[in-house]
């Protein structure tokens, strides 16, 4: 394995360990994965959303329908198909995913305090956010969503 790939699987095993720590750490309310999907996606369909989070479309429509009471997602009728249904964050929803992404910062500032500067943060951030935003592969063209503005 060259270091690349060596480095880029524990980039993403530690990710996960990191994610997971915090989870433990913080009492999050169920369905902050969802409202994150939404906040990230946009309005969806509930078997999008299913897809989105690699789960059954029927354990999709049960946690959709907590959400709805809990006041964080609306469905609404699909715009181009009267038959279906799509799911929208609320004002209410993405103020609990602030307050949920802000335990989340405190939680890793807390961490790293005293042993990381702020800018080695940014620059883990920076790497994250870049390997999300451009998944193509420069050895397959394939892939490749082609030049960037």
């Amino acid at each position: 394995m060259d270091d690349e790939t060596r480095l880029g699987s524990e980039l993403v095993m530690y990710a996960s360990r990191l994610v997971r720590a915090v989870r433990r750490e913080l009492d999050l309310p169920a369905g902050v994965r969802i409202v994150s999907i939404l906040d990230e996606h946009g309005p969806m369909g509930i078997s999008a959303l299913a897809d989105a989070d690699r789960s059954s479309q029927p354990t999709m429509s049960a946690a959709i329908g907590g959400l709805v009471a809990s006041g964080w997602v609306e469905k609404r009728r699909h715009p181009t198909d009267a038959r279906s249904s799509v799911v929208v964050l609320t004002d209410a929803g993405r103020a609990e995913l602030t307050r949920v992404r802000r335990a989340y910062g405190e939680s890793v500032a807390a961490r790293a305090s005293g042993r990381h500067t702020p800018a080695e943060l940014a620059t883990a951030v920076a790497v994250l956010r870049d390997v999300l935003e451009h998944p193509e592969h420069p050895e397959n063209p394939d892939t490749q969503e082609g030049p960037r503005p």
